[in-house]
């Protein structure tokens, strides 16, 4: 299905059918993009039964969350299958979703998942983080000051004869013993 406005209209009559005869509009939260604002859309909005509200213009605060939610779910999964059934799509949604709350980490929670913010578990996982982190880099400095070789080991004071770009690349070498890095 493309989001093209006839679509958003499928999708908006399908919606009211479930809203109570008589009742006040409800409110429809969209971005303002072509497929929610244009004639074909604001004509079936024009019923009564549907009231638009544009996201960050109407009001202050935003869908762009669950937005980038799906935007997530259709290019890193969902486009990457046939979707053959609405039976396949749903399986494929709820495999999707199940991994994305208990599975994946996220880097917005320190490295927990969204079931453990919410149901408070893992409060151990950033701290535990940030060790391994430490140690890796420590690790990871230490292999690089062991790598050693000739060129790198050549003393500061070049021969008289020695080229000059020779004696100026000697001279930028850094000294283990005399460097700060860390």
């Amino acid at each position: 299905m493309r989001l093209e406005p006839e679509t958003t209209c499928q999708v908006l009559v399908e919606a009211a059918k479930n809203l109570p005869s008589g009742s006040e509009p409800a409110t429809v939260v969209a971005d303002s993009g072509v497929e929610n604002v244009n004639g074909v859309v604001d004509a079936l909005l024009g019923l009564g039964q549907l009231r638009r509200v544009l996201a960050q213009v109407e009001v202050t605060f935003s869908n762009s969350m669950i937005e980038a939610w799906w935007r997530s779910l259709k290019h890193r999964w969902l486009y990457l299958h046939q979707l053959e059934s609405f039976v396949t799509l749903e399986k494929l949604i709820a495999f999707y979703v199940e991994q994305h709350n208990s599975v994946v980490p996220h880097s917005a929670f320190a490295g927990r998942t969204p079931d453990e913010m919410y149901f408070e578990r893992g409060a151990q996982i950033p701290v535990n983080l940030a060790a391994a982190r430490t140690r890796a880099r420590e690790a990871r400095m230490k292999a690089n000051r062991d790598l050693s070789c000739t060129v790198c080991q050549q003393p500061l004071n070049a021969p008289a004869d020695t080229p000059d770009s020779f004696a100026i690349s000697d001279l930028l070498q850094l000294q283990r013993e005399k460097s700060q890095m860390s």
